[in-house]
């Protein structure tokens, strides 16, 4: 039996518009944190869809189908910009105010990085491409083409199984901050992860 072949590139790079499949895969991978907004898996994939940045997304793809998402951001871009507009037209103004206040600082804040460092988010794979090496597959196609000297994650202390491979991947423990809100978001900690190349 032959094994599947991952094949991982940028999503500008694909010839024709991926966003939805990418944001299929993303909204799968954070249905728990983004259940806030809906249940409704079809209104989230709408809404981000619309706010994936495809300069920095990279896409892995098994069979020609997009399995897995990963955006290597920057001090210049990030991978995804909340909009309010964007939240309110699919999911309400009280869950705008309340959504963009938790994620604006996630995700629209410029990251305090040098420009040789790229800040490693939102990695997801479709659930049934889990354990077929997609991540690992994305990870390496960032640390090998890309121009960074250093890189730098962020991983929740709940998710023990992305904390275990980042460790495998050679990423070290940076710093834990205490997370405000902990009960309400449902982890205790972020760990910063970094990897010198």
């Amino acid at each position: 039996m032959q094994k599947a072949v991952i094949e991982v590139k940028q999503m500008k790079d694909f010839n024709s518009d991926v966003r939805k499949e990418a944001a299929e895969v993303f909204v799968d991978g954070y249905k728990k944190e983004l259940g806030f907004f809906s249940k409704d898996r079809k209104k989230l994939v709408d809404a981000f869809q619309k706010m994936l940045h495809p300069e920095v997304f990279n896409l892995a793809t098994l069979n020609s189908e997009i399995v897995g998402v990963l955006a290597c951001s920057d001090n210049k871009a990030r991978g995804l910009n909340i909009d309010r507009n964007t939240l309110k037209k699919h999911f309400g103004l009280v869950k705008r105010n309340l959504g963009y206040h938790f994620m604006k600082d996630d995700f629209n804040k410029k990251l305090p990085y040098d420009d040789d460092t790229g800040y490693i988010e939102c990695v997801a794979t479709s659930v049934k491409a889990r354990g077929k090496g997609v991540s690992t597959a994305l990870f390496q196609h960032v640390l090998y083409h890309t121009a960074y000297q250093r890189f730098i994650l962020e991983v929740i202390d709940t998710n023990k199984i992305a904390y275990q491979m980042y460790v495998k991947l050679g990423f070290i423990d940076m710093e834990r901050k205490k997370e405000r809100f902990s009960s309400f978001k449902g982890f205790k900690e972020r760990i910063y992860m970094k990897l010198e190349v």
